[in-house]
């Protein structure tokens, strides 16, 4: 099977709303500790999609031959504020805004990223009849290399699962922060004691241009 990797365009909404909100409450340990059903977790991706569309900075991969959607790698400008429809999700995804919030303020440590500056990656997803292909791996160099061509500076992701993790270290990212799933505390209760076994969720970023190295010193 041939794939080709390219720009996420509106029309892929559908295909890749399915994608995501099949694959992340099956197999991402917080989705799961969460309990996040798949309309819950389709209703998310929606609220991500027309940003999607319109900065240009997610990549998907399809079937070369019949045009299937199986994998994406979303991505956004790291200075872009979340969606208004944010507000109305399911009272399930707190849990996981905390924990990843948490890690976000340690990674910034008060600095305010400049638009253009920091690519954000998050919600990679590949389709079941499609892991273990390296799918992941070209989504992630996929979306990094579209990313340098725009200028950004920096790339950075909260990897939450070892698989992900694994994917993002062979791509050159280092870590940067981590909170340990049996550790954190969500309004005085251990959420995610259930899957402390997959450790915690990291902060992970790759420089994209060597000169940044001296500036953030």
């Amino acid at each position: 099977m041939t794939l080709e990797y390219r720009a996420y365009r509106k029309s892929d909404a559908d295909a890749v709303t399915e994608l995501l909100a099949d694959v992340f409450p099956r197999h991402d340990p917080p989705a799961i500790a969460a309990q996040l059903t798949t309309a819950e977790f389709a209703s998310f991706v929606q609220t991500l999609l027309p940003q999607a569309a319109n900065d240009g900075l997610t990549i998907v991969a399809c079937n070369a031959a019949t045009g299937e959607t199986l994998g994406v790698m979303l991505a956004n400008d790291g200075a872009a504020g979340s969606p208004d429809e944010w507000s109305q999700l399911s009272k399930r995804f707190e849990p996981i805004a905390g924990i990843l919030g948490e890690l976000d303020e340690m990674y910034f440590a008060g600095r305010e990223p400049r638009p253009g500056e920091m690519l954000h990656l998050y919600l990679l997803g590949v389709h079941d009849r499609a892991t273990g292909q390296g799918v992941g791996k070209e989504l992630v160099a996929q979306a990094v290399e579209n990313g340098v061509r725009k200028g950004y500076r920096i790339a950075y992701a909260e990897a939450t699962n070892k698989i992900s993790q694994g994917i993002f270290r062979g791509r050159g990212f280092s870590e940067r922060a981590q909170i340990l799933y049996r550790d954190y505390l969500f309004h005085g209760e251990k959420t995610f004691a259930g899957i402390a076994d997959h450790g915690g969720p990291i902060l992970m970023e790759k420089v994209l241009i060597e000169s940044v190295l001296s500036d953030r010193r």
